[in-house]
């Protein structure tokens, strides 16, 4: 049987631990890719903004620092961290990945392939491309960089997916 969960990918944080997505089972998850230097950064405060509206419900929100576009991520591990903390980040944010191409992280590969997700082909064509992923690890929707994380519409699927006892 295929697993067609995110759960079967490891990812290191800022520090260089590696953790498992399996740790974020049973949530709903918003993963991003960010970049410190990029039109969209302000979607950092906005994702803090979701992350708060959702408090204490089962939501997280992984960030996942990419310079595959326009090199607007320069910074890496303590620069990013420390960025992150001035910027007031209230979610996880891992070590810089590719996203796309030959090289990007097997994460992000899995989200391009609709044979291994079982859900969509989608390819990130610019920094703060979304995934919202179901209590059960599967890909549920993504969301291009021009939709606020704050926009109704993922708040309101985000909602949902919470509501949902799958």
């Amino acid at each position: 049987m295929i697993d067609n969960s995110i759960y079967q990918f490891n990812v290191q944080k800022l520090n260089g631990e590696e953790v498992s997505l399996a740790e974020y089972k049973n949530k709903v998850l918003l993963i991003v890719n960010t970049a410190s230097q990029c039109g969209f950064t302000p979607q950092l405060k906005e994702l803090a903004d979701l992350k708060d509206k959702f408090g204490g419900q089962d939501f997280e929100i992984l960030a996942f620092p990419s310079n595959d576009f326009g090199g607007q991520e320069p910074l890496d591990g303590k620069e990013l961290a420390t960025f992150c903390e001035i910027q007031r980040v209230n979610y996880p944010v891992f070590e810089k990945i590719r996203v796309r191409g030959p090289y990007a992280h097997p994460l992000y590969k899995f989200f391009s392939d609709k044979k291994a997700n079982g859900k969509l082909n989608s390819v990130p064509r610019w920094n703060f491309h979304k995934f919202l992923i179901s209590k059960t690890g599967v890909i549920s929707d993504f969301y291009f960089p021009f939709t606020k994380p704050t926009s109704s519409k993922i708040r309101k699927r985000i909602s949902r997916l919470l509501a949902d006892d799958k």
